[in-house]
């Protein structure tokens, strides 16, 4: 397997949130199935999907010990996601670099506006609306 097919692999897995918290979890240590299913409001059939799932990318491997089934953070493959993002997180910040000293530079070369006395501008009067008449209400109905 190329290693642009293991990182889209990588990357398809961390896309859920129930994995990316698997992961989460398995960083402070080895832990059972029944463990990580947990905090969970899933079937056991469901964890070990997404178990699957992480084992195929290569960012989990499961052992056997007696009756239990430790799963364990693979940080090699870890390592390899962070120093593809480590690649463009680099290459953002020398642009944005790169676009701050361009701001600075207009800045400097900028005339400074210099402040004038304005004069405040009188406030001109509200006109009110004239009154409306309301007409007396006619009565609909038998005439007495």
């Amino acid at each position: 397997m190329d290693a642009e097919t293991r990182l889209d692999l990588a990357f398809g897995a961390l896309a859920d949130p129930t994995r990316r918290a698997i992961v989460a979890r398995l960083a402070q240590g080895d832990a059972a199935v029944n463990e990580l299913a947990e905090p969970f409001s899933m079937s056991q059939p469901a964890i070990s999907k997404h178990l699957k799932v992480l084992e195929q990318a290569g960012l989990i491997s499961r052992s056997r010990d007696a009756q239990r089934r430790p799963c364990h953070l693979e940080a090699q493959r870890l390592r390899d996601v962070a120093e593809w993002i480590g690649a463009y997180r680099r290459f953002w910040e020398e642009s944005l670099d790169r676009l701050e000293d361009y701001l600075a530079q207009l800045q400097a070369s900028e005339p400074k506006p210099t402040r004038s006395r304005r004069v405040p501008a009188k406030p001109t009067p509200r006109r009110r609306a004239a009154p409306t008449e309301v007409a007396p209400r006619r009565r609909r109905g038998p005439s007495r």
